[in-house]
């Protein structure tokens, strides 16, 4: 029971040594610190140190029993208090992480960016890695590049599995640039994705290459499936100035 007592009392805050000592002053109508050394097992500074903190959260106050100094248990009431002010603290952070977290990245960025490079295995694996993109969808006005072999693709994933994506992004009012080749008809342009066709003879297309943000995902189709991810700024921004040099070539 005072193991589910002590596991509670960490879940609203406490740490465990503080946690021990609580509960054990609850057994006490008033005791001294080496009192609670005694019970608890802990050593006296940190007893001292625990009541210090549990005194702040309002769980603890002292007593004077003679002419040394004993301490006492506030109700166990005091919890809900105390886990109010945890969730309103967190409630707090959450908001301000809004203008924190930018900031943050743009520290990084300017320290210079790791690259965190990824494999996936399968049909699978490449189902995660676009779940990575899916998650890192925005809305704003940033377009999702991706050069690919229609015929591949027809050929790899289901219309359900393609539309799921599609339907994400589209969801998000992102639009979709694309480069593609294909054996069978043209795919025509429409609000949401303009499509370039290329030659396929000419520029053959073996795997599938996605760019969103500091994201390029790179989809190995036909008999070994797989997916390298790579998110690094720098590797996007090449990736995209390569995308836009044919896309514009070819379109003008």
């Amino acid at each position: 029971m005072s193991e589910m007592f002590e596991k509670y009392l960490e879940d609203s805050g406490l740490s465990d040594k503080e946690a021990s000592i609580y509960l054990a002053l609850l057994t006490f109508e008033n005791a001294s610190a080496l009192d609670l050394a005694k019970k608890t097992g802990i050593k006296r500074p940190t007893v001292y140190t625990a009541i210090e903190t549990l005194a702040r959260k309002g769980l603890v106050s002292e007593t004077t029993v003679g002419k040394k100094t004993n301490y006492y248990a506030e109700s166990p009431d005091r919890l809900e208090t105390l886990v109010e002010q945890k969730k309103l603290i967190l409630e707090e952070t959450q908001k301000a992480l809004h203008d924190i977290v930018p900031q943050l990245k743009s520290l990084v960025r300017q320290s210079g960016e790791k690259p965190v490079v990824k494999y996936f295995e399968g049909k699978e694996g490449i189902f995660s890695s676009n779940d990575e993109i899916l998650r890192s969808l925005s809305d704003d006005a940033e377009p999702i590049y991706a050069i690919y072999s229609k015929d591949l693709i027809e050929q790899t994933f289901t219309k359900e599995e393609l539309q799921k994506f599609k339907d994400k992004r589209v969801s998000k009012s992102i639009k979709s640039l694309g480069i593609y080749t294909s054996e069978g008809e043209a795919r025509s342009s429409d609000s949401m994705a303009e499509r370039l066709r290329i030659d396929e003879k000419a520029y053959p297309l073996t795997c599938d290459i996605t760019i969103y943000k500091d994201i390029v995902l790179l989809s190995i189709l036909g008999k070994r499936v797989s997916a390298i991810l790579i998110k690094n700024k720098d590797v996007a921004d090449t990736m995209k100035s390569l995308f836009k040099v044919v896309y514009d070539n070819k379109k003008s």
